[in-house]
């Protein structure tokens, strides 16, 4: 016990030093050389047939300097296990009826929409100068609907950090992916831990879980119905610089749920491509993946 505390406290006191210094970089080949050497050789599902997923990663309001990255790590793990056909997208377009039928699910990469409405169909509409502000939202809740629909009827979503910060505003959004985005305190160490080891989709995990530099996402509304399986947590306890005390210090930063017959997998981890280099995330999103198309079945009993 004494050993695995010095270890941990060593582990946070070097993510410390490297949370003051941890730079955005430009995605490189020798990059994602190193990523490929890290990623699983192929999927946990072996057997599955290969499914087509839509990456998006358009986004109207804060830039993640991670979108890139995060959207070639998860081409390469999509491809390097050739059980997807990965489509990469920043055109509200592909949400339409008749194309969006043409993948298994949609990834959501840090699609952050602007403040003001959080909505990110709508921004697109209304930068276009073309519509009325009530035409431009009519046609952002045609295209949301369009996705819940989607999902509903069987399809996957998997959100990437900010993706759910997406359609932010919206119950039924936000009903879907499992809460809306509240707030997030300083970029900070992390111990993320597990839920449930026995979990099928937390299997990449082999210990307590992993310590990375991270912002620590806080949810609000649907979130506190509890209305999903939780994968993974953090102790707010642990952290510095919340808005305000927290009654319960247990805090989910990921987890799986159904909605209607479809999946989604929500992922805070991570804002910083550095956490990528860790081969048990890379194997964590992989799952993630198989099971938003239906391959990967685990029990998605909600805590409610």
């Amino acid at each position: 016990m004494k050993r695995l505390f010095l270890s941990i406290l060593t582990s946070f006191v070097y993510l410390a030093c490297l949370a003051q210094d941890l730079q955005p970089f430009t995605l490189t080949d020798a990059w994602l050389t190193k990523i490929d050497s890290l990623a699983p050789k192929e999927a946990r599902v072996s057997e599955a047939d290969k499914k087509n997923i839509l990456i998006f990663s358009l986004h109207t309001g804060y830039e993640h300097w991670n979108i890139p990255h995060t959207a070639a790590i998860l081409k390469l793990l999509g491809e390097k296990s050739n059980k997807f056909t990965i489509t990469l997208s920043k055109s509200i377009q592909d949400f339409k009826e008749e194309n969006i039928e043409k993948y298994h699910a949609v990834i959501l990469n840090n699609t952050c929409s602007k403040p003001e409405y959080r909505n990110l169909f709508y921004d697109v509409y209304i930068e276009n100068k073309k519509y009325t502000p009530n035409q431009a939202m009519e046609k952002s809740k045609f295209l949301e609907n369009n996705l819940l629909d989607y999902v509903k009827r069987g399809h996957g979503l998997m959100i990437m950090h900010g993706g759910i910060v997406m359609q932010n505003k919206s119950a039924a959004f936000g009903e879907m992916v499992g809460g809306s985005f509240d707030y997030h305190p300083k970029q900070q160490p992390i111990h993320v831990k597990l839920v449930d080891p026995n979990h099928p989709l937390v299997a990449a995990f082999k210990n307590e879980g992993f310590t990375h530099v991270d912002e620590p996402y806080f949810f609000k509304d649907a979130y506190f119905a509890y209305n999903f399986r939780p994968l993974l947590y953090m102790d707010a306890n642990e952290l510095v610089g919340l808005r305000e005390d927290v009654k319960e210090s247990r805090r989910y930063v990921a987890w799986a749920k159904e909605y209607g017959n479809g999946r989604i997998f929500y992922s805070s981890p991570s804002h910083n491509p550095q956490s990528f280099e860790n081969p048990e995330l890379l194997q964590f999103f992989l799952d993630g993946m198989q099971f938003v198309v239906g391959d990967l079945e685990c029990d998605l009993s909600p805590i409610k």
